[in-house]
């Protein structure tokens, strides 16, 4: 039904505005008593349950940021079946971001492209929001994504990532520093160890005893993950989310004329599944078991997020499958994942 739905309805509209749409509905979930319905039939097994980052997630399925701008529909996404919501990014500043249009969708790569620039409503007012839901009883995990304000040159970002944290870390599960979005100026560079490393010390102190974790691109080159894999242990932080949408338009089938008139932006969904795949393998050689290790890009199906905790992932994310998969996208991962875990104990005892 939603395919039939998303090819003569959704594809056709304005991706915003059909982003807007869906959100207001999952919004309204927890009115009246209807979200508690749906979980009935979305929520994962208890056997999913992954214990990390001294939290229980009820599933190891999570929504990625960029959903879920200003911590709205916490509520409802975690009655559709996610184990975890990370909100933001959040700025400092409240900040409209970039231009419309600023997201499209590339329907036969499975992908989208957007160049959000991080609209949002700032750190101050997303704060009540997160400490109402932190006091809330029945919700999913909370993390809260934090990203450089557009108008703090790059000199001053600490200072504006510490603003964040002081207000949001207190009523936050996780907090996760985003040094890897291509659509604000200067922001990736901040991955360089000499930026990198003042930066998630002062947040560090900041954020107190609350989970601290770092996104960084897929573009790094390998040896670059390597050494933010190093930095991360020096500081002992508590994790590393990869990775971020990419600026490679790399084997794309869209016709390159279509790809070229969208512009600039970061690309998500299938085609990131590979390098996705890639890094996550690289961060857990080079870290301890113990290290929380999020994979996020690619991700549409049970076998793919599978594919992930099989080459040491803790938690798995995803974003843009939601577009192409629909509302029931969270139930049918943990479905699978119910059938996937069966069937190799049923392997495993004929063995």
């Amino acid at each position: 039904m939603y395919r039939l739905l998303f090819s003569l309805g959704f594809s056709r509209m304005d991706p915003e505005r059909a982003h807007h749409l869906a959100f207001r509905v999952i919004r309204a979930l927890p009115t009246f008593g209807v979200g508690r319905l749906v979980e009935r039939a979305t929520g994962p097994a208890p056997a999913l349950a992954v214990e990390a980052l001294g939290l229980r997630f009820p599933s190891p399925f999570g929504v990625a940021a960029g959903f879920d701008k200003d911590a709205l529909a916490v509520v409802g996404l975690g009655n559709l079946g996610f184990g975890h919501v990370e909100v933001g990014t959040i700025t400092a500043l409240a900040q409209p971001g970039n231009e419309r249009p600023r997201l499209f969708r590339l329907v036969v790569d499975r992908a989208l492209v957007n160049r959000m620039g991080f609209n949002n409503g700032g750190a101050d007012a997303a704060a009540g929001r997160v400490s109402r839901l932190s006091r809330r009883r029945h919700r999913p995990v909370l993390g809260v994504n934090i990203g450089k304000s557009r108008v703090t040159p790059v000199e001053n970002a600490t200072e504006d990532y510490v603003r964040s944290t002081k207000v949001l870390a207190p009523h936050a599960d996780y907090l996760v520093v985003n040094v890897s979005s291509p659509n604000t100026p200067g922001l990736r560079g901040l991955q360089e160890l000499d930026a990198l490393a003042p930066l998630l010390e002062a947040v560090r102190a900041a954020a107190g005893r609350t989970p601290l974790l770092v996104k960084i691109a897929p573009d790094l080159e390998d040896a670059e993950v390597v050494r933010i894999c190093e930095l991360v242990v020096r500081l002992g932080l508590d994790g590393i989310i990869a990775t971020n949408t990419t600026i490679s338009r790399a084997g794309l089938v869209t016709p390159a004329a279509e790809v070229e008139a969208i512009g600039a932006g970061g690309l998500s969904g299938a085609p990131l599944a590979a390098r996705s795949l890639v890094v996550l393998k690289l961060i857990r050689e080079q870290v301890p078991a113990d290290l929380c290790v999020v994979s996020v890009g690619g991700i549409e199906t049970a076998e793919d997020v599978q594919e992930r905790l099989d080459a040491g992932a803790t938690l798995v994310q995803g974003y843009t499958g939601f577009i192409y998969r629909g509302p029931l996208w969270a139930r049918e991962v943990n479905r699978g994942l119910e059938r996937i875990r069966r069937e190799r104990r049923a392997a495993a005892s004929v063995a």
